[in-house]
């Protein structure tokens, strides 16, 4: 059972009771609310051990939930004030789905109030975030509880439903007979949490891709810290976010409200186990939230959405006070790291010393890599923003910036269209007094 904060948690943290480990298998209505009661509290260097729903699709044929997502409810850190980030290091990822159903999609116009994510309407009687109930199978299964309509907001272009074996290494997506076959069990085959009210996409039965094999590699699509306004779950970031401005419904926002945004939703695929992840903090306690977590996916979500997956997820938490950031750092795994953002081995220090010695250049500059998520409503966009994240936090301008990713690393595309990294080795001092050296050393060894 999920643990609640045993004082009316509003945007402050408690520091009494705190707990070592906080076990979360409660989620929101699909909104980051910074004025809903939080979890926990869990202590500095404890333990948020979570069950997880799928991401995308079940919510988004689910207009009950207001965000596009179903992620946990968030927990409080002990300490984390506003000002200050939090270090969320992911210990584990497993995927607990047996299948799953993913594709390109289509918005159902009549079916929502300018944003078929976040503002869902039954075509018939009207009803805004209508209940709806399942019946049958297939793209017209999701029905108003109220009159009966299809009240799905989405339907697939082209779709597929994809099989895991056993282990969770490899997935098979199946024909017709296949996918029908797990429709009519989709609750059980997608290992749904008891809390989660999602329809399971796996109803659809999407069957266009037949035979395709597909390597498993879990990541967390949604994983950060809560915002300092109100803001559907898939909307924050800089791409989606920009969905808001001036949107007829509850949640539309102007641009200059854009910047309360926290940036956890990244569909990073580096954003998986062993990497650690370091998040601002825009509200007391930070609230450290997850979900959408996807069993693969390419670079650049390119058909918009991948392999939503049920989960279980152990991440661990550090408070760095006076670290103001604006949004998301990652140390991913150092396989993840660009080519040239890699730390230099003995080998290649040893070859650069005599080659600066042999040019009069006594000292060489110590560096170990650092990955800055920018986000924004194109990819140009997001990119000058990692930039300009970067070059604030590392006290540089952005033009040496731009030549430290070009020789020293690489621009990523996390999410089409606008989530990117701007990676590169940073100066070692510089990590240092921010302090972020000890966890750059603990993911990457010594410079």
């Amino acid at each position: 059972m999920s643990l609640q904060l045993e004082t009316e948690f509003a945007g402050r943290a408690s520091t009494t009771a705190s707990h070592e480990t906080v076990f979360v298998d409660q989620y929101t209505n699909g909104i980051l609310d910074p004025h809903k009661p939080m979890l926990g509290p869990v202590k500095d260097g404890g333990h948020i051990i979570a069950n997880t729903a799928p991401g995308c699709w079940g919510p988004m044929i689910t207009p009950e939930i207001r965000g596009g997502h179903e992620v946990t409810m968030p927990v409080a850190v002990v300490g984390a004030e506003i000002g200050d980030a939090i270090v969320i290091r992911i210990k584990s990822i497993t995927v607990t789905s047996l299948a799953t159903a993913s594709g390109n999609d289509r918005m159902m116009e009549g079916r929502f109030l300018g944003d078929p994510f976040v503002a869902g309407k039954c075509p018939e009687c009207g009803t805004l975030y209508p209940k709806t109930v399942l019946r049958g199978i297939g793209q017209s299964a999701v029905r108003c509880a109220s009159c009966g309509a299809d009240a799905t907001p989405f339907t697939f272009t082209n779709g597929y439903t994809i099989a895991f074996d056993a282990n969770r290494t490899v997935g098979v997506t199946l024909d017709q007979p296949a996918a029908e076959q797990i429709a009519h069990n989709a609750r059980d085959y997608a290992a749904l949490p008891e809390n989660s009210i999602q329809n399971p996409i796996l109803a659809f039965a999407p069957h266009d891709l037949v035979g395709v094999v597909a390597r498993l590699r879990p990541f967390m699509g949604q994983l950060g810290t809560t915002p300092s306004i109100p803001f559907p779950d898939s909307h924050n970031a800089g791409d989606f976010g920009a969905f808001l401005i001036g949107a007829p419904h509850e949640y539309g926002l102007t641009a200059d409200q854009l910047v309360h945004r926290t940036d956890g939703h990244m569909d990073i695929d580096a954003v998986r186990a062993g990497a650690i992840l370091i998040c601002p903090v825009k509200v007391a306690g930070g609230g450290v939230y997850l979900g959408d977590m996807h069993a693969l996916q390419g670079d650049g979500e390119i058909a918009g959405h991948t392999c939503d997956v049920s989960g279980a997820v152990t991440l661990q938490v550090h408070v760095i006070k006076g670290l103001k950031i604006d949004g998301p750092l990652l140390l991913p795994v150092a396989e993840d790291l660009p080519f040239l953002a890699r730390p230099l081995s003995a080998e290649e220090k040893v070859k650069a010393a005599a080659l600066a010695h042999s040019w009069g250049i006594d000292k060489l500059e110590e560096s170990a890599p650092i990955s800055v998520v920018g986000t924004g409503p194109d990819l140009n966009a997001a990119t000058d923003n990692g930039l300009e994240r970067a070059a604030r936090l590392l006290d540089m301008t952005v033009p040496e910036v731009k030549n430290r990713a070009t020789i020293t690393g690489a621009i990523e595309i996390g999410r089409n269209p606008g989530v990117v990294q701007v990676t590169f080795r940073a100066p070692v001092d510089r990590l240092e007094k921010l302090g972020l050296l000890p966890f750059v050393q603990d993911q990457y060894g010594d410079a």
